[in-house]
């Protein structure tokens, strides 16, 4: 167990106040303490900029933050000093918990971190705690669907999304997705998707086209308003319809004849919910699956662009980019 190495300083982000995240964050320097029986300083490696750390910092997620915070809901780093027996400096880790890694250093109980294959990807690593393990959850936690069987999404071009169609693939599910812009439609069925439709009155009539008569047994929405309403459409008698964001800011509108006539089931995923509450040997395994998938290059999230902390307005500015393509991350490799 490694113990006592020489701490010098860092840098984070830092909010002493919710509210526009622009206008509210700043860079502080400061010193990393060193680590008490059982935590772990980690050097941050890469960290992205999720839609869950700016309601984070607006004051609008469902953890409020305790005033000042760091941001920072997931990343990749490395062991810098340990206290704790199950790491060694120079391990590759990533954060179950929330772990404040908009910074150049965080310090964390051992228990919260996850240890990575060493050959893995950094950048992809840093996004792996969220989007593939809400995928996996998808797909997993509602009753998976037969072989050869439909899953219908929205968003399909979201980080969610294209994890979704990865697994799905290598799972052999079938899946439907639907997009706002045309020329996202070759991208993704490239990306293995089975049928990639626009989302709007058109993309539906051409989805139900598409099934040729079949119904989904999963839709996944990421969006809400008419978007959700298009999915609906598209299950099979008590087919299982759940949300896990909203893209749109719109609530669902649920017609009172898919409840009574098809019974079908209104559900929600939360991530962060199933990593608290779950067994550590369930969290942990489905985990070691999704990072040996990153690691072989069977699970990629496409990455725009990488930022400095200190350039942070660029990198928040990045994130409304009309030819945006992919995560924008703080990196520090």
């Amino acid at each position: 167990m490694a113990t006592v190495a020489t701490i010098f300083g860092g840098q984070r982000l830092v909010i002493e106040e919710t509210g526009v995240p622009v206008e509210k964050l700043r860079l502080q320097a400061f010193s990393p303490p060193p680590p008490g029986a059982g935590q772990v300083l980690v050097r941050m490696l890469a960290a992205p900029i999720n839609p869950a750390d700016l309601n984070f910092i607006e004051g609008t997620y469902g953890v409020k933050p305790q005033l000042p915070a760091t941001p920072g809901v997931e990343g990749c780093g490395v062991v810098e000093t340990s206290a704790a027996a199950d790491y060694q400096p120079g391990d590759k880790v990533i954060f179950l918990r929330r772990a404040a890694t908009w910074a150049t250093h965080t310090l964390v109980p051992a228990e919260a971190l996850f240890k990575l294959p060493a050959a893995i990807d950094p950048l992809q690593a840093a996004m792996l705690k969220v989007n593939p393990a809400t995928a996996w959850r998808l797909l997993h936690g509602f009753g998976k669907p037969e072989a050869s069987g439909w899953i219908v999404q929205n968003a399909g071009n979201s980080a969610v999304g294209r994890c979704v169609i990865q697994l799905a693939k290598s799972l052999g599910i079938r899946t439907l997705s639907l997009v706002r812009r045309p020329e996202l439609i070759d991208e993704l069925t490239r990306l293995g998707g089975d049928v990639v439709t626009l989302d709007d009155e058109a993309g539906l009539t051409a989805a139900k086209a598409a099934l040729g008569g079949a119904t989904a047994a999963l839709a996944f929405n990421a969006v809400g308003g008419d978007s959700a309403l298009r999915l609906m459409n598209l299950l099979r008698e008590g087919g299982t319809h759940i949300t896990f964001g909203a893209m749109a800011k719109r609530p669902l509108t649920v017609p009172n004849g898919l409840l009574i006539f098809r019974d079908l089931q209104l559900r929600g995923l939360w991530v962060t919910r199933w990593i608290e509450h779950a067994p550590d040997a369930e969290v942990r395994g489905v985990y070691a699956d999704l990072a040996a998938r990153v690691t072989a290059g069977r699970l990629v999230q496409p990455v725009d662009s990488t930022h400095s902390l200190a350039d942070f307005p660029a990198a928040l500015a990045r994130l409304s980019a009309a030819d945006r393509a992919g995560k924008v991350l703080f990196a520090q490799i």
